[in-house]
C-alpha cells in the first residue's frame, strides 16, 4: 500500500547531481516530467574533462565539488547525437562530478517502447547508464490539513490512498448548484470557471454555503496545511449558479429556465462532469439537455431525493449516476451510495462546517469520478458505476458498508496491486 505524500519525481542518479542551492535552468526539470515521469528516462554519459596539472595536495577544479564541474565538448557532443539518432528529446541535465559523467533527461517519443529503448540504449558503447526516471514519494503520516482527522469520510473510501493514483489532473466538474465561494483559501488560488445564471450578485454567489460545500467535498487543496481535504483536487471546476438560497432556511432553489441555461453552459465548455446535488419534478426540458449531454460522452451525477426513489429530475432519467447518503437505510440496487451524514466540508468567507444528505454524497461520488476520468478519459458512466459499486479484493460482500473505495477502484482500472488490501 502506497503511502499519501508528495510524489517526488525525481530520478536517484538526478537527486545525486544537487549541489548548488539554485539550480540553472538547465538542470531544473520541466514540470511535464514532474507530473509524468514515465514519459522520460535518464541517461548517463562519459565526461571527460583535460585537467590542468596542480601541485601535491591541489585538487583539480574540474571536479572541486564547488560548481566547477561542467559538461565538456565530448558529453555535449554525445548527448546530442544520442538524441538524434533516437528520437529524443533533451528535457535537463547536470554534470555529476563525483561520478565523472553528464546525467540527461530525455523525453520520449510519442509512442515509445520504455523497455526497448532502454534495451538498446544500455546496448550502446557511448552510454554510461540507462534506466526509467523514476518517481518517489515520501513517507509522511499523512495529511498536514488540521481538520482532515474529522473528515471520516475520507477514511471510509481510501481517498489518501487512491490520490497516489490519481488526482483528478485535467477533468473538468461543472457543479451546477448556488455559487461558490471561489475565494475560499482552501481552493486553488486561480479559483473555478464561473457563470451566474441567476443574477449579477458577486457577493451573494460567494456567500453561498450548497455550492461552496459541493466545491470543497470536490476539490478542496490536500496538504496545504489549513482546513480540509477534497477528494480531486486537480479538477478544473466549472461554477455554474442556477439556484439560489430560499428566503428561510438554507434550501437552495432552482427553476427549469436558470438549469437549462447552466445545463447547456456546462455540456458547450465540454465538461467531463456534471453534478447535480440537487432533485425536482421530471422536467422534459432538462431531461433533453442532460440526454444530449450524456450523448457527448458527459458523465452526470445526481443526488436521489429523501424517499430513496428514482423518479425525480435527474435520476429519471438512464444514465444518470444516482448517488443516496449510505446512511439512509435506501437499499436500491442502481443507486451508488456513499457517506452523507456529518460531513466536513467548506463554508463561505473562508469557514467550515458539517452538512448532511444526498447532495454531498453526489459530490463525493462526482469527485471519485474524477479519479478515475482522469487515468482514462474515455470512461463511461456505467463503467464507473461499475468500478465504485464493486467489492475490493478480499473484502466481505458488500464491502465497508457499501461505500465506494477509491483505491481499490483505481487499481482495478489500472491494473495495479496497490490498494489489493484497502
Amino acid at each position: 500500500m502506497r503511502r499519501p505524500g508528495t510524489l517526488l519525481a525525481l530520478a536517484l542518479a538526478l537527486a545525486a547531481c544537487a549541489g548548488n542551492p539554485a539550480l540553472p535552468p538547465s538542470a531544473t526539470l520541466p514540470s511535464a516530467a514532474r507530473e509524468t515521469p514515465r514519459r522520460y528516462i535518464v541517461v548517463t554519459v562519459r565526461n571527460p574533462i583535460a585537467v590542468p596539472t596542480t601541485h601535491a595536495a591541489s585538487t583539480a577544479h574540474g571536479y572541486d565539488g564547488s560548481g566547477g564541474y561542467f559538461a565538456g565538448s565530448v558529453a555535449r557532443s554525445t548527448s546530442r547525437a544520442l538524441a538524434a539518432d533516437y528520437h529524443l528529446e533533451e528535457a535537463s541535465s547536470w554534470p555529476i562530478a563525483l561520478l565523472g559523467v553528464h546525467c540527461l533527461v530525455y523525453a520520449l517519443p510519442a509512442g515509445a517502447d520504455l523497455d526497448g529503448l532502454l534495451a538498446k540504449l544500455k546496448h550502446d558503447s557511448r552510454v554510461e547508464s540507462a534506466q526509467p526516471l523514476m518517481a518517489f514519494e515520501t513517507q509522511g503520516g499523512g495529511y498536514n490539513d488540521p481538520y482532515a482527522g474529522l473528515q471520516l469520510n475520507m477514511q471510509q473510501m481510501a481517498i489518501a490512498q487512491a490520490q497516489g493514483l490519481s488526482r483528478g489532473g485535467g477533468v473538468k466538474v461543472a457543479i451546477v448548484d448556488t455559487g461558490v465561494d471561489t475565494a475560499h483559501p482552501d481552493l486553488r488560488p486561480e479559483g473555478a470557471q464561473v457563470r451566474n445564471f441567476v443574477d449579477s450578485d458577486t457577493r451573494a454567489f460567494r456567500d453561498d454555503a450548497h455550492g461552496t460545500a459541493v466545491a470543497g467535498i470536490i476539490a478542496a487543496v490536500p496538504n496545504n496545511g489549513i482546513g480540509i481535504v477534497g477528494i480531486a483536487p486537480d479538477v478544473r471546476l466549472l461554477a455554474y449558479k442556477a439556484c439560489w438560497r430560499a428566503q428561510t432556511g438554507t434550501v437552495g432553489v432552482c427553476n427549469t429556465f436558470t438549469l437549462a441555461q447552466a445545463l447547456a453552459a456546462a455540456i458547450e465548455a465540454r465538461a467531463d462532469i456534471i453534478n447535480l446535488s440537487l432533485s425536482g419534478p421530471s422536467d422534459p426540458l432538462l431531461s433533453r439537455l442532460v440526454r444530449r449531454g450524456l450523448e457527448a460522452g458527459v458523465i452526470v451525477v445526481g443526488a436521489v431525493p429523501a424517499d430513496g426513489l428514482r423518479r425525480s429530475f435527474p435520476t429519471d432519467i438512464d444514465g444518470v449516476i444516482a448517488v443516496d447518503a449510505i446512511e439512509s437505510g435506501h437499499q436500491s440496487r442502481d443507486t451508488v451510495h456513499a457517506p452523507g451524514r456529518e460531513v466536513l466540508s467548506l463554508a463561505p468567507a473562508g469557514h467550515y462546517d458539517f452538512y448532511s444528505g444526498s447532495s454531498l454524497a453526489t459530490a463525493e461520488v462526482s469527485g471519485l469520478v474524477a479519479l478515475l476520468r482522469a487515468e482514462r478519459p474515455h470512461l463511461t458512466a456505467q463503467e464507473a458505476e461499475r468500478l465504485l459499486t464493486r467489492d475490493p479484493p478480499g473484502a466481505s460482500p458488500g464491502g465497508l458498508t457499501g461505500v465506494p473505495n477509491a483505491c481499490a477502484a483505481l487499481a482495478t482500472l489500472l491494473h495495479r496491486n496497490e490498494c489489493a488490501n484497502n
